[in-house]
């Protein structure tokens, strides 16, 4: 991409569109285009097309998500589904409509199946049930990953879906109720060192393992493909399976390569927040999915490897929330 391009940068005040507006700055970059939501509602068809054609960004990265851990994903089911398909719906169909001339549609490895082959590869998708706890989530994303399949498909555009892995790092969601895993336990283990409490009890068994990516790394990755020269971009953009009877979709997984246990992953933030007491397991709550680990070597080959360990990116991330907490 030019240093010059317009690029919209939708969803750029979240985790990862944050993440992606400090990369690219970074690197450069010096027409980012952003609105918040008072600015622009997404779910918005007239609003989103009257964007688009006002702005006719040449790139558009599809950050802007309705996301929350295994409590906001039981609770509001229907708010996940409708309003991440309305987003979706919205920004990819204008960005064909406005000529946008690469897009980048971020999902959740939670599109793979429940029990699906470890590590999980792209070519899982759709090979299986998905897990029950996100599913109106992972039917969306995977609704996404299907339009922009299409779109190439039909229309010849340049829009590829990319994957990360459970993400965590600066401007995370800290509620108490509806984070992700990562956030919720510093959170969860500060307020118990602050209260001098003997314990921190954590939901399930801890025995799922997960995989977990600080996000200025997942930004990295997502410019590094996004610059990548016209025929190796194209390279990831699939194949039309009724024509060539594979399944190759527009996809590509983002993350570290390496999975922890929930329950070691406590003991890691106990240390990182400096909390002395002990980590009770509620076996009554949900574990959610036994085992989620990205297979990233389509990703390796095209050159990218993470570089921030988890230990490092905890000790930045409880250096964000402590920051937060202060103001």
């Amino acid at each position: 991409m030019d240093k010059d391009a317009r690029i919209y940068v939708a969803g750029h005040r979240g985790l990862v569109g944050s993440a992606l507006v400090r990369q690219l700055a970074a690197q450069g970059f010096t027409n980012l285009l952003r609105r918040t939501h008072a600015e622009l509602d997404l779910t918005d068809g007239a609003a989103v097309a009257a964007f688009f054609a006002a702005e006719r960004p040449q790139c558009v990265i599809l950050a802007a998500a309705k996301v929350g851990g295994i409590i906001a994903n039981s609770t509001y089911p229907a708010e996940f589904i409708h309003q991440n398909l309305a987003i979706q719906l919205n920004v990819i169909h204008n960005a064909y409509l406005h000529g946008a001339q690469r897009l980048l549609f971020l999902g959740s490895s939670c599109i793979y199946p429940r029990l699906a082959p470890q590590p999980m590869r792209e070519e899982h998708l759709l090979t299986g049930p998905l897990e029950p706890t996100n599913r109106p989530y992972a039917l969306a994303k995977i609704a996404g990953i299907e339009m922009c399949w299409s779109y190439n498909r039909q229309y010849g555009t340049r829009f590829l879906a990319v994957m990360p892995t459970n993400l965590y790092g600066p401007g995370d969601n800290y509620h108490p109720q509806n984070s992700h895993v990562i956030p919720a336990l510093l959170r969860k283990f500060h307020e118990a060192r602050e209260r001098g409490e003997p314990s921190v009890t954590v939901w399930g068994t801890g025995s799922p393992t997960r995989e977990f990516l600080y996000s200025d790394d997942m930004a990295e990755a997502c410019v590094y493909l996004l610059n990548l020269p016209e025929e190796r971009f194209a390279a990831l953009l699939g194949s039309d399976e009724c024509r060539t009877g594979r399944f190759e979709p527009p996809l590509v997984n983002i993350g570290a390569g390496r999975e922890i246990s929930i329950r070691e992953l406590a003991e890691l933030v106990r240390e990182t927040v400096g909390f002395t007491g002990g980590i009770v397991f509620d076996a009554s709550k949900p574990d959610g999915t036994p085992r989620k680990l990205c297979d990233v070597s389509r990703l390796t080959r095209a050159g990218w490897v993470a570089r921030t360990s988890l230990r490092q990116g905890l000790a930045q991330a409880y250096a964000d929330f402590r920051t937060r907490e202060a103001g």
